[in-house]
């Protein structure tokens, strides 16, 4: 039974951590963004995340987006730098069409910092990406 589940692979969405000003408290803030890098809406998008580490959890945040409109983004959440110490995964399912898929979207401890910056697609931004 097992074999005729066909788990379609994830392309063209990625997490992001973004280091962005904040205008209101004139503050450096990082936030993840999900990026919809496709030509087709994603569909009941749901976003669970979380850290941890070998001796430390955090607790679940979640987090729906009911349309997450092709070549778009969205944001999930502000992250403390804080967590940055822990592994922070972001487990997402969406429908594109009829399809469901899932992915679980992970931030090793420690790489999220200001070295790891790159250009992040579809945003004006730098940030550290997970594909």
């Amino acid at each position: 039974m097992k074999k005729d589940i066909e788990i379609p692979k994830v392309e063209g969405v990625y997490v992001a951590i973004v280091n962005e000003y904040n205008d209101i408290y004139k503050t450096q803030d990082w936030n993840a963004y999900i990026i919809n890098d496709n030509n087709e809406d994603l569909e009941m998008v749901i976003i669970v995340t979380d850290g941890y580490s070998e001796n430390k959890i955090t607790s679940k945040f979640r987090k729906k987006i009911d349309v997450l409109p092709k070549k778009s983004y969205a944001k999930i959440e502000m992250i403390q730098e804080e967590l940055f110490a822990l592994n922070n995964q972001f487990k997402v399912t969406y429908f594109k069409g009829n399809t469901m898929f899932d992915k679980v979207f992970t931030f090793r401890k420690n790489t999220i910092n200001l070295k790891a910056l790159q250009a992040i697609p579809l945003m004006e931004a730098q940030g550290v990406l997970v594909k």
